[in-house]
């Protein structure tokens, strides 16, 4: 693969949640192969960088029906799969506090500990991450540093790598999470993991195979 595969997640989707869940349990060391890249919907800030930087955000928002279907099919899945969910409740969210700390997480090599410690906040125990309080008292917890996270979201270099995500999600035609990306192929929804897994598997053996060691 001349590019690594992509996966673009969003702390704020259930999908994109159980498709990274169930991902990993597949394939626990998915990180040191594939590119996570965060989604989420920029603030004006972020969207002016955005468009200043000749891209713009695909996404947009789901009508209240739409809305009240993923309720029920999120209770549906989370039961099937066995899975403790509490529907958290978002009131004006700030997507760019808990997603630009998980690019800072990454910078500290603790991106992993992060997201499950904010996954486990916002969709086991319902909690409102966009609430700077609330994301504090997550991470302190969680025994992760607290206020280079936190406060992520005022650093100017974590801005702009927020920004490059943005571009690679404008450029890789990114409409919704999850998504899965490996050369060519795209995949769209955690019901298309399976693709996504019979397009990467093959790969990694043909990649193994190069390095001369089993499969």
């Amino acid at each position: 693969m001349k590019k690594p595969p992509r996966l673009y997640f969003s702390l704020r989707s259930p999908f994109s949640w159980m498709a990274v869940r169930q991902l990993e349990e597949r394939l626990p060391d998915a990180h040191e192969f594939i590119e996570y890249i965060p989604f989420w919907e920029p603030d004006a800030r972020s969207q002016a960088a955005l468009e200043q930087a000749g891209g713009e955000f695909h996404y947009s928002l789901m009508s209240k029906a739409k809305h009240l279907y993923i309720l029920q099919d999120t209770k549906r899945l989370a039961e099937r799969f066995g899975y403790q969910m509490k529907w958290p409740i978002d009131i004006d969210p700030w997507w760019e506090l808990p997603h630009l700390a998980w690019i800072k997480a990454k910078q500290l090599g603790i991106q992993r500990e992060y997201y499950q410690a904010v996954i486990a906040a916002r969709w086991e125990r319902g909690e409102d991450i966009c609430e700077p309080e609330v994301l504090r008292s997550t991470l302190a917890n969680a025994g992760l540093p607290v206020e280079p996270l936190v406060t992520a979201v005022d650093d100017e270099e974590i801005r702009a790598e927020g920004v490059a995500a943005l571009l690679n999600i404008y450029h890789d035609d990114v409409f919704g999470v999850p998504y899965f990306k490996i050369g060519r192929h795209r995949f769209w929804g955690r019901d298309r993991l399976e693709d996504f897994m019979a397009v990467l598997v093959p790969e990694l053996e043909k990649a193994m195979e190069r390095k001369g060691v089993n499969a």
